[in-house]
């Protein structure tokens, strides 16, 4: 783990008490050293399952190029901040950092940083030439750190050639020949913009066909509970188109009949209480 004189060596920065203060989380739940929340493994795994319409109501973003649109990404938002460099920024910065004992101030000090199932979110300011925050090398750095959990460049990446053979989500706004110059680090686990969203440090970040979405940890539970109940209406409401014997409208959004809607009632609570029963037998 970072010691935490690592961890102040950027130009915009919290303390561990004001990330905190800044990512309430429920109770129970627990924190990485510096302060960043971490939603529970198995809250991550049933995040799997929920489509962007599912979560409507969060921080959603699109327009992405995606390497590998039918492979989900779910993890925990582990943010990175660039800004166009400047020569008095970019000393301060570096200044900075040597007092702090990092002798190299770039994209590798924030890589190095990863741990499982973070999803790294590169605020790039959608820079494309000189944008490129990893190649095929760094790319398979991180997808070996962060157990293949995913990326979020608001930037480029270059060596799509190499990086488009490897198994980890990534969504980029471009793909560029160039190395990574023009920039400075600004800041890792603040707030940043990706697309016309802010992202908080341990965000629950989840990835689809569509876009990404982030979710605070103080929605995540209660999201994901009621995503289960549409998961249900779903699937009772084409048990019932099987059957042949219903139109549309009959069924979808909410049956008409008073029988039909006391069948599909008794259908949720049974499906909600064998959900429950499974998910218990994991723990």
């Amino acid at each position: 783990m970072l010691a935490p004189s690592h961890l102040s060596a950027q130009v915009f920065t919290l303390s561990k008490e004001e990330l905190i203060e800044l990512t309430p989380i429920p109770d129970g739940w627990e924190r990485f050293p510096d302060g960043r929340p971490r939603i529970p493994d198995h809250l991550l795994e049933r995040a799997r399952d929920l489509s962007s319409e599912e979560m409507m109501g969060n921080n959603y973003t699109d327009g992405f190029r995606i390497l590998h649109p039918g492979k989900k990404m779910v993890g925990r938002a582990f943010t990175v901040m660039f800004l166009p460099a400047r020569p008095d920024l970019d000393g301060f910065a570096r200044s900075r950092a040597k007092a702090k004992g990092i002798t190299t101030l770039n994209n590798q000090t924030v890589i190095d940083m990863l741990g499982p199932g973070d999803v790294i979110c590169v605020d790039l300011f959608g820079k494309k030439e000189g944008g490129t925050f990893v190649g095929d090398n760094l790319f398979y750095y991180i997808m070996r750190a962060t157990k293949a959990a995913g990326m979020v460049v608001d930037g480029s990446i270059r060596d799509l050639e190499g990086i488009a053979t490897m198994e980890m989500p990534l969504y980029f706004r471009h793909a560029d020949p160039t190395a990574i110059s023009g920039v400075t680090v600004a800041g890792w686990n603040i707030p940043v913009r990706i697309g016309t969203v802010t992202v908080l440090p341990g965000d629950l970040v989840v990835g689809d066909r569509e876009g990404v979405n982030f979710v605070a940890p103080t929605r995540v539970q209660q999201m994901l509970d009621r995503a289960d109940t549409t998961h249900i209406h779903d699937e009772w409401t084409r048990k019932k188109f099987d059957e042949g014997k219903y139109k549309s409208s009959e069924i979808y959004g909410s049956p008409r009949d008073p029988e039909l809607k006391k069948e599909y009632q008794e259908y949720l609570k049974r499906r909600l209480a064998e959900l429950e029963k499974e998910r218990a037998s994991k723990k």
